[in-house]
């Protein structure tokens, strides 16, 4: 057998929580609904439909007594988190030959990870539901969590997260992921937005603690997101007794403990490549697999390689797998798409006109040479105290040779790319960010689009993005400067331009979203440190 065995589960819910996406902690609701040609206003301010208040008295008479049990956890929701118990296991997986998200285009340039969508901002977008069947009873969205007929040990792990209420993107999708008779979905969502808890709340209600195999898969692009929708499950899940399986590459240590023969846990969360792996050897198993997500779905589908095995994936489990496809765009040709992969599937639509950056200051300031750049990076973090930020290069040997000289001149950075770095060095990289024990990170496109850390407060494109054909990249753009400005709080952006190219880059972002994307010219390094040293600007 292929892949060796490592202390491979992880039962939900034994390990501190840390990288959800924000799920739960808007109190919004979706503004607008749509039938196929009908739209129904669900806009928060109205009271509960009689079907919602019916679903909400039935879950309380099944569980006989759910409202006592869940009093306490309300008052803990709003005063204090609860500790897990018992010592923690985690799963980690197993040897193959190929790594997902090091795969790349050209030599040097890591692919970015997905989009995860932006915050909501002033809650005035829109949320649409696009029925597959026009026949569908209307659209209901939910207000709280006890209406949605989850079971008591669910409730117990949303409200020990503190979540008191559906966020938007939750209160449009879970009635439809949890409805009795769920058809596939299509769903768009906002950084910030919870779409995380949407999937893994519907992964965790169609699972059987009790049957030890693998009854729902979670498919993602890299490790970095792979572990943190790990940490969420467990979280979440952590009163239901799910296991997590991590399928992802593998490190030195573990391919030094014994083989792995069987996954016999709940949820296999990983890449396509290594969950190709364990099916090629018979190690997992897709035969009882209820529910299928694809998260970071646009990616998953639109790149080469990763999409042909996602499509392999989906071919081996059950032909009536429910399937969730999430991402924060659907270029219209990935939408096409996606609809032949997953047919007769509802849909939840972000306009793409209401995608913004209002939390965002954004900058930028001509450095006059390549080498330019380093010295105002130098003098911005020489003489000003900053937040965690977040360094964007484009090419891993620069982003190492930035590294080596921003410690040479006394900074502590941390460096994290797809390259040569071991599973165990960019685990330690990403840990050590989100714990705020390294507060400066120079990494490649691998982080743009995908992990969370809230005390992110700066963003600095020393590369602004490009595409394959070399033109600007300004969905790219638009996520990187997204890992600042999370939920609600506030962030600045600042781009280093250098030469023609870089500014005709620029200009490129600029025309593209138009009013939406302000980016306001600096003289100098003075004026720049004036922005990042007052606080307004980061204040929530």
């Amino acid at each position: 057998m292929a892949g060796e065995e490592t202390d491979a589960t992880a039962t939900a819910g034994e390990k501190e929580f840390k990288g959800d996406d924000g799920g739960g902690r808007d109190d919004r609701t979706p503004e607008t609904a749509t039938d196929a040609g009908q739209k129904v206003a669900t806009d928060g301010r109205e009271g509960q439909a009689s079907e919602s208040e019916e679903t909400a008295k039935g879950a309380d008479e099944d569980n006989g007594t759910a409202d006592a049990l869940l009093q306490p956890l309300k008052e803990l929701s709003a005063g204090g988190k609860h500790q897990s118990k018992g010592d923690q296991k985690r799963g980690v997986l197993n040897e193959a030959d190929d790594d997902d998200d090091d795969k790349e285009e050209e030599e040097d340039v890591d692919e970015p990870l997905p989009l995860r969508g932006l915050n909501e901002g002033d809650g005035t977008d829109q949320v649409e539901v696009l029925y597959a069947d026009a026949s569908s009873p209307p659209y209901t969205s939910a207000t709280s969590f006890e209406e949605l007929g989850l079971s008591v040990e669910l409730l117990q792990g949303v409200y020990s997260m503190k979540f008191s209420k559906p966020s938007k993107v939750q209160a449009a999708s879970l009635p439809l992921i949890l409805a009795k008779d769920p058809r596939n979905l299509i769903a768009q969502a906002h950084n910030g937005s919870g779409k995380t808890a949407c999937f893994v709340l519907g992964m965790l209600a169609r699972i059987d603690p009790k049957r030890d195999l693998p009854q729902a898969l979670c498919l993602v692009p890299t490790r970095e997101l792979a572990r943190q929708i790990r940490d969420v499950i467990m979280n979440l899940g952590k009163y239901t007794g799910c296991r997590v399986f991590l399928a992802v590459k593998q490190g030195d240590e573990e391919r030094l403990q014994a083989r792995l023969t069987a996954i016999t846990d709940h949820i296999v969360v990983g890449t396509p490549g290594r969950v190709m792996d364990l099916l090629r050897h018979r190690v997992f198993n897709g035969r009882h697999v209820r529910i299928l997500v694809l998260d970071e779905a646009d990616e998953m589908i639109d790149t080469q390689g990763m999409g042909d095995q996602t499509l392999r994936i989906k071919k081996v489990l059950p032909p009536d797998v429910l399937t969730l496809l999430f991402s924060a765009t659907y270029p219209d040709h990935v939408r096409e798409f996606a609809l032949r992969v997953v047919p007769h599937a509802n849909q939840i639509v972000v306009k793409r006109e209401q995608l913004s950056l209002e939390h965002v200051k954004q900058f930028y300031i001509d450095c006059a040479s390549a080498d330019g750049r380093f010295q105002v990076l130098s003098d911005i973090y020489g003489s000003l105290q900053i937040g965690q930020s977040i360094i964007f290069v484009e090419r891993r040997r620069d982003a190492s040779e930035l590294a080596r000289r921003m410690r040479a001149d006394g900074h502590s950075v941390a460096l994290l790319h797809g390259g040569d770095m071991t599973p165990e060095e960019r685990d330690r990289v990403i840990d050590s960010f989100r714990a705020g024990t390294d507060r400066i990170l120079i990494s490649t496109a691998v982080l743009s689009r995908g992990v969370d850390v809230l005390a992110t407060t700066v963003v600095i494109n020393y590369d602004l993005p490009r595409d394959r054909t070399g033109h600007a990249d300004a969905e790219n753009y638009l996520h990187r400067v997204g890992r600042t400005g999370r939920f609600g709080r506030k962030g600045v952006a600042i781009n280093f331009v250098y030469d023609a190219r870089s500014a005709a880059l620029l200009r490129q972002i600029e025309a593209h979203y138009g009013e939406r994307c302000r980016i306001e010219p600096v003289s100098n390094v003075e004026q720049l440190e004036s922005i990042l040293e007052d606080k307004s600007n980061f204040s929530v």
